[in-house]
């Protein structure tokens, strides 16, 4: 595998802040980092929004979806349901735990 220079960053960024955004190029591993990151802190719950149904979950009720989540997951193709940026923010801002809000990437 190769070595992935942010992970320290980001799993460090997950011990003081809510949630933390992955943002980069098209293909160029962040999905694989995330996924990394997930596995090294414990983290069960990934959900991809390239799932239609999952996406279309999001998509009704980006509040009542963000809620019903486990705690600290990783959202992959966050993107792909805007809204979902505020509901993720609202979340944050009622638990400020390091990491509750879990990892979303971002194209």
């Amino acid at each position: 595998m190769l070595q992935r220079y942010m992970q320290p960053a980001i799993t460090n960024a997950l011990g003081d802040t809510p949630v933390v955004f992955v943002q980069g190029g098209r293909q160029v591993g962040k999905s694989t980092l995330v996924q990394a990151v997930a596995q090294e802190t414990g983290r069960d719950a990934y959900l991809s929004l390239d799932s239609a149904a999952v996406r279309s979950a999001a998509a009704a009720d980006p509040d009542g979806f963000v809620a019903g989540l486990a705690d600290a997951p990783v959202i992959d193709e966050v993107q792909r349901v805007p809204e979902l940026a505020l509901a993720i923010k609202r979340a944050a801002d009622r638990d400020r735990q390091p990491g509750s809000q879990g990892i979303c990437d971002r194209s």
